[in-house]
């Protein structure tokens, strides 16, 4: 017999389940291209540059291959997660530094790991409401140079001390003040809601599937080493902007891809729940400086101007879910909302892109949506199905490449849309997580003329 918490539950997923068909009269949006810098280690390569230039060299990059022109881009949206105080609004400052018009509207945008889905969905809502015609979206990361504040204590006073008016005054304002106060503070690293860390959840989450630490060392022994040969082969080379680094010299490569064997992995202490859980440093995406830049247009538009198109954007769903018992699982919320709002099934899916925040946050998600009792308990429905492995990041994923918070969800895009010319396939699940239990999915077309 299920709790009265059960039932609330399985009552709330049913109806999160009674959503409508994609309405076939809007305009088709169509990806256009994309460009990243590399994804480089936090205090590596990029450790004295800010977001802004980062962000910057994506979007020049990407104009400097792009047919289309800075005069036509209506709007620009970008994500970033840890703002940086100077240029709060990152996405005008950075197009501004491009050289982009003036004329051009920008804006931020933040939701944790999919702020460039959030960017590239509010695009399309713009585009298909006749706001605009063109729309760039990316976002950018800088995890070399985070904003590390006073304590409250202390910000209170220093506020106050502009209004001090002698010396007596200014001296009172240390009263009160205890040794504890005067130590910084850098940005949270756990939940706001919950207070927990989100590597602690990632073990949790994995135990609750019996995902064993064999399975996440072999996950993410995999992601690098696909991660490697993708780069040996070349084939980043079509998105990957040089950027001149800190000590002067262009990089032009991901540095954080570290190819190993599963016998080493399992050398390696947990990172979290010590001295028995199973995530590890290997198993979890590392702190990344990095910033990505794409276009998006109508298909309508692209054709008028004989503009050349790589994939058809056809459909992507939001999806939040309890951040204290379910943080990471927002990938199989969303997934089972976007196939059934499309009428598919996950065997007709020809290849994922599915954010790697944590091997074994990829792994318990997958085996979420591959179970009965699950599916029909969390999402008042039928299992959803199996996610195959063999179709998931074959040119590796955020555990190898990176994860720059606000950058990652174009390079998911980028990806998949070279995968389905490179595999000559049809259709692409791009899916993530993100902070405070949410998660996104979208579907992906291979066009004819790409």
């Amino acid at each position: 017999m299920r709790t009265g918490a059960a039932r609330t539950i399985a009552r709330t997923a049913m109806r999160s389940m009674a959503i409508k068909a994609p309405n076939p009269n809007l305009k088709k949006v169509v990806f256009v291209d994309a460009a990243r810098t590399p994804f480089c280690v936090a205090g590596t390569e990029f450790e004295d540059l800010m977001a802004h230039d980062l962000l910057r060299e994506a979007i020049k990059g990407l104009m400097a291959k792009s047919e289309i022109t800075g005069e036509e881009i209506d709007y620009c949206l970008m994500g970033t997660v840890i703002q940086e105080v100077l240029t709060s609004n990152i996405a005008r400052e950075a197009a501004m530094g491009a050289g982009l018009p003036t004329k051009m509207v920008a804006h931020t945008s933040t939701q944790a790991c999919i702020s460039a889905n959030t960017c590239t969905a509010t695009g399309m809502g713009l585009i298909q409401t006749d706001h605009c015609d063109v729309v760039m979206a990316g976002g950018v990361e800088v995890m070399s140079d985070l904003p590390i504040r006073f304590s409250r204590p202390i910000r209170k006073r220093l506020l106050k001390l502009g209004k001090a008016k002698t010396t007596q005054a200014k001296l009172n304002l240390l009263s009160g003040l205890t040794m504890a106060d005067l130590t910084p503070q850098a940005p949270g690293v756990a939940e706001f809601s919950t207070g927990e860390i989100m590597g602690y959840s990632a073990d949790k989450l994995a135990a609750s599937f019996s995902i064993s630490r064999a399975d996440q060392d072999k996950f993410a022994a995999r992601s690098h080493q696909r991660a490697q040969d993708a780069t040996d082969q070349g084939l980043f080379k079509g998105e990957i902007i040089p950027v001149a680094g800190t000590k002067g010299k262009m990089v032009s490569v991901d540095n954080g891809i570290r190819p190993t064997t599963v016998e080493k992995l399992g050398g390696l202490k947990p990172a979290f729940v010590k001295p028995h859980g199973t995530v590890t440093a290997a198993s979890s995406s590392f702190l990344t400086d990095g910033a990505s830049a794409s276009i998006i247009t109508s298909e309508e538009y692209a054709k008028s101007r004989g503009i050349k198109y790589r994939s058809l954007l056809k459909d992507f769903v939001f999806a939040g879910c309890d951040p204290k018992t379910q943080l990471l699982l927002g990938p199989a919320h969303s997934t089972a909302q976007l196939l059934k709002r499309n009428n598919l099934k996950m065997s007709d899916i020809d290849i994922i892109e599915f954010h790697e925040a944590f091997a074994g946050q990829v792994l318990s998600n997958i085996a979420a949506l591959d179970s009965d009792a699950w599916c029909k308990e969390n999402l008042g429905m039928d299992k959803v199905g199996e996610m195959r492995v063999e179709i998931m990041n074959t040119r590796g994923g955020s555990l190898s490449l990176g994860h720059p918070f606000g950058a990652t969800g174009t390079r998911l895009l980028k990806c998949a849309t070279e995968r389905l010319k490179f595999e000559d396939k049809k259709l692409a699940l791009i899916t993530a997580c993100a902070a405070g239990g949410q998660g996104v999915a979208m579907l992906v077309e291979r066009v004819p003329n790409y």
